[in-house]
This record gives structure tokens, sequence and C-alpha cells, in this order.
């Protein structure tokens, strides 16, 4: 499985549009060989070099397995969970300061998860212990000007 942006290359830069700096749009991202025995997507995009620990921006679960775009500046179909800043949807980049590196993680998972929306990551990832099929990963970094 892949996951991609047109937007950054892995291990590049994000662009501000996609941070608080800018309009704070989530990036668009390019899914590809999804397993074909996939019931649901789970997508995570969380910051591990926050100051107070690791910093969840994006959380959803239950996206349809069949999706293979999620274009720039919107929602998947799917459930959303609560990020850090206890609220559902994406939240860019917005790093105190230094350089910090922002992890979007794909799960194909062989059923659909059982939990309410705005479930937190924690609860996400417990759930999905032993109904991972394949991840993919892609990260890209960010500095505040």
């Amino acid at each position: 499985m892949k996951l991609t942006s047109s937007a950054f290359s892995h291990n590049g830069a994000i662009p501000s549009e996609y941070t608080c700096d800018g309009d704070d749009l989530s990036p668009p991202l390019s899914i590809n060989d999804v397993p074909s025995n996939a019931k649901s997507l789970v997508l995570i995009s969380d910051d591990p070099d926050a100051p107070v620990g690791t910093w969840d921006h994006w959380v959803v679960f239950n996206i349809p397995a069949a999706t293979k775009e999620i274009q720039k500046g919107t929602e998947p179909n799917g459930i959303g969970g609560r990020n850090s800043w206890g609220r559902t949807g994406y939240g860019g980049p917005c790093p105190p300061s230094g350089t910090h590196r922002y992890f979007f993680k794909l799960y194909a998972l062989d059923t659909e998860l059982n939990l309410p929306e705005g479930s937190t990551k924690k609860d996400v990832e417990r759930a999905m212990q032993g109904h991972i099929l394949t991840n993919a990963e892609l990260m890209g970094t960010y500095k505040r000007k």
C-alpha cells in the first residue's frame, strides 16, 4: 500500500498553506495498492516532536477501503476522531520552535471499527490491534518562519 501527496514528497517540506501559518488546509493525499480484502482504512497524522509529547493532528477511521484520493482541504468519508485540540478534523502543523516531523499513517483493516465519532487516537489504535492488514506512511517536515 502507498500513501503519497502531490503537495510534498516523503521526507520533504510541507508547504505553509497546509499549516497554521497558511490556510490550514489538509493536504491532498493519494492512496494506492489497498489490499482487496480490506474492509476499511484509518488515517492518523501526528507530530512526535511536540514538546508536550506526540501531538495528534488528524484521526479518521472507517474510511471506505475503495478510497483512492483525499482532496486538498477535505475530510475523507469516514468517522472523525478527536485530535489534540479536542476536536475532529484536520489541524495543520504549527510547531512552537524548530523543525518538526509530521507523519501521515494509513492503515488497511480487515474490519470496521465499532467506535463513536470523537474517539481518541489511543482508542482507535487499541481497536485496530489484530486487524491491520498493512500500513503506509508519508512523512513531511515543517519549520515556522
